[in-house]
């Protein structure tokens, strides 16, 4: 249950990283809302699994999620450049959060 905790937090995070995109673009009610909620919901969720997973692990792959799915975000709806270096980094993140798992 606590994996599935942190999968939710990285989510949440995700949503989070874009109000806060968005509130740099035009703050308002609504996208305060979002980035507060957000990173709130996150940290929430954060917190349960810290409870069975290790600090470190749990830390790791929490960024990881955030940072994998954010540059995702950036690249299909904020036009942010796309190339073969970033992609390899994608990889790089997704194959560390997958080898975090296995070995904890």
């Amino acid at each position: 249950m606590a994996w599935g905790y942190l999968i939710i937090a990285g989510l949440f995070e995700i949503i989070g990283v874009i109000g806060v995109k968005r509130v740099a673009e035009r703050s308002n009610f609504l996208n305060n809302l979002i980035l507060i909620a957000g990173f709130i919901i996150s940290f929430t969720f954060l917190t349960y699994a810290m409870k069975d997973i290790p600090l470190s692990t749990a830390y790791a792959v929490w960024t990881g999620i955030g940072t994998l799915g954010s540059t995702l975000i950036g690249i299909l709806f904020f036009k942010e450049p796309r190339n073969a270096l970033r992609v390899f980094c994608i990889l790089g993140i997704i194959f560390t959060i997958i080898g975090l798992k296995l070995v904890s």
